[in-house]
């Protein structure tokens, strides 16, 4: 009886934690931060809305979803712009923005501030609901 107690709170901690990253990841959460993100960072002009910086990588699976997700919602938008930035290769980037893992997704305003960050894959009425917010 008393080797099933921690069998049953590490089966209760791992699924604890489990619920905790499942809901957490692709959720869009609104930012509040001072820099300003500009063109000569991203290496592309910003849109004239909305600009949807996805940091990605190319092991990584879950960055080919959110890749064909964000080409496909900007397709009709003429004011939103999707740019795919490879984390490896801009590592200066990816620490000074603080992109702890891939795929993350920054929302940017026209005059660059960051005014959201979806980190994991988004859903994409997630995404459209977070571009309806902002005008």
């Amino acid at each position: 009886m008393k080797s099933l107690i921690p069998i049953v709170v590490v089966l209760s901690i791992a699924s604890a934690y489990g619920i905790w990253y499942q809901r957490s990841r692709g959720v869009i959460k609104a930012q509040n931060k001072a820099g300003i993100i500009t063109e000569e960072m991203i290496g592309a002009a910003l849109g004239s809305r909305v600009t949807l910086v996805q940091f990605s990588s190319a092991f990584c699976t879950p960055c080919r979803a959110t890749r064909a997700l964000l080409e496909n919602v900007v397709e009709g938008l003429n004011d939103v712009v999707h740019i795919d930035i490879d984390a490896e290769d801009h590592l200066a980037l990816v620490r000074q923005l603080n992109i702890l893992s891939t795929p993350t997704t920054l929302i940017v305003n026209s005059s660059g501030q960051e005014v959201g960050r979806a980190v994991g894959a988004p859903k994409r009425e997630q995404v459209l609901n977070a571009l309806s917010a902002i005008r």
